[in-house]
């Protein structure tokens, strides 16, 4: 029988490796890209089979399907994942400095409303 872990304790796992170097759990896009890139490979496959019934060109264009697919989704996300990442550093650095500065004499918005204030 297997050990039940205990509520209170962190479950500790195994990571999952997909052909033992891509760590599929901790990579962002890489879940999305396989599961794509095999979805891919299987239609392109099966429909390539039933246009021509030959079966060892359609494994050739399933394969072929797969890495197009899934390279295909990979550098989408991740050009994605880098867009979202520099917003979110441009936000944070700009949220940082409305705080840091916020209520002194180096607010930027109390420099605008003392100029608006004396015209």
């Amino acid at each position: 029988m297997a050990a039940v872990p205990e509520p209170d304790e962190p479950a500790k796992r195994k990571p999952f490796k997909l052909l033992g170097i891509l760590d599929v759990e901790n990579i962002p896009c890489a879940r999305d890209s396989v599961l794509y890139g095999s979805l891919g490979s299987v239609v392109a496959g099966f429909g390539h089979f039933l246009l021509t019934s030959r079966i060892r060109r359609s494994c050739d264009v399933g394969v072929g399907g797969f890495i197009l697919v899934t390279l295909g989704c990979w550098f989408h996300c991740r050009y994605n994942y880098a867009k979202q990442k520099i917003q979110q550093r441009i936000t944070r650095q700009g949220m940082k400095n409305k705080l840091l500065y916020e209520g002194t004499h180096l607010d930027p918005e109390r420099k605008q409303n003392n100029r608006n204030s004396s015209n």
